[in-house]
């Protein structure tokens, strides 16, 4: 008799987004639902409280419409922001807390993961294992921009060291303060990326690294100025868009001079971006690192990374 196919859930519920997804034994997505939170127009984010409640309403109704042909091996969810003491944050508790539930009626492992991982997993999982070979993991989001080092383990997981970052602002919040007093919609990113695209010219913002650590706070003043005189948006929004890859490509290469590694997995929201992956990909060719990308729909939160990081584990702890 044939073996059952087995199939593998995951769980995230980051700050702007409920998502969940089912891959099958060798990663590939049988299903994905994921669905952002509600932003009132102008704002420029949201309390906790508000997150937590979203997320509770939403979780269920998107797990009830994913497609699941068999039984759940096992449930993977990002319980935590990173891997690291303390780190916490309200949100991920919806998704923890349904994961652990789902995994105790089910009779099945719950693995936890952190919302890093997942984004690094996401983009793995196109290469059917986390590899032994560390790497640099670059996650660029609205409520983050790291440069961790990454080691793989034995039992599919990640230890994980931060090397760089900014000292201030995340890429996402200067993209989201910029494109928000330009009048856009919240998260502005996707927006302010089609407005890039349509500028004839563009005006360079400055460029703040030091010691592989990024300052956004100075250019996105320098932005708000420039706005109020009055600059043509398209050329702004371009200039934003350079001003972040020049900086994430001179972080890089200060680490990689300091600590080489011959890979880098970047991912993150304010990553699928397409000029600034153009920028991350002429970078890694200079220097001969090799790059991973998630494809741009799963670079943004999903739940797709969890989900195989749950069959990683789940076919180790038994192998």
């Amino acid at each position: 008799m044939e073996k059952e196919k087995a199939y593998f859930l995951g769980i995230d519920t980051s700050c702007y987004t409920t998502s969940c997804a089912v891959v099958d034994e060798e990663g590939t997505i049988v299903s994905e639902a994921r669905r952002l939170l509600s932003v009132k127009p102008g704002a420029r984010g949201l309390q906790q409280s508000n997150m937590v409640f979203q997320h509770t309403r939403a979780l269920p109704e998107l797990i009830e419409s994913l497609t699941i042909p068999g039984p759940v091996a096992a449930v993977g969810v990002s319980a935590f922001p990173r891997r690291e003491e303390g780190s916490y944050m309200p949100a991920f508790l919806v998704g923890y807390g349904q994961g652990r539930t789902l995994s105790t009626l089910l009779s099945c492992p719950l693995y936890t993961f952190s919302h890093q991982e997942n984004h690094m997993l996401a983009a793995l999982r196109l290469d059917g294992d986390v590899g032994d070979e560390t790497f640099y993991g670059l996650h660029v989001s609205g409520g983050t921009t790291e440069l961790i080092y990454c080691i793989p383990q034995s039992d599919g997981t990640m230890k994980t060291t931060l090397c760089g970052g900014t000292m201030d602002l995340h890429g996402g919040q200067f993209v989201d303060r910029v494109g928000v007093a330009l009048g856009l919609s919240f998260p502005a990113g996707p927006a302010l990326e089609r407005l890039a695209q349509t500028a004839d010219s563009e005006d360079c913002l400055p460029v703040a690294v030091k010691d592989g650590h990024i300052s956004f706070g100075g250019p996105c003043s320098e932005a708000m100025r420039r706005i109020e005189r009055g600059v043509n948006p398209a050329v702004l929004a371009k200039g934003v868009f350079t001003c972040i890859g020049q900086s994430l490509a001179k972080m890089l290469e200060y680490h990689w001079q300091h600590k080489p590694a011959n890979r880098l997995i970047a991912v993150g929201g304010v990553m699928s971006n397409t000029y600034l992956r153009s920028v991350i990909e002429d970078t890694c060719k200079r220097h001969n690192v090799t790059l991973r990308l998630a494809e741009a729909k799963y670079s943004s939160d999903n739940a797709t990374g969890v989900a195989f990081g749950a069959s990683l584990c789940y076919k180790l702890a038994r192998s």
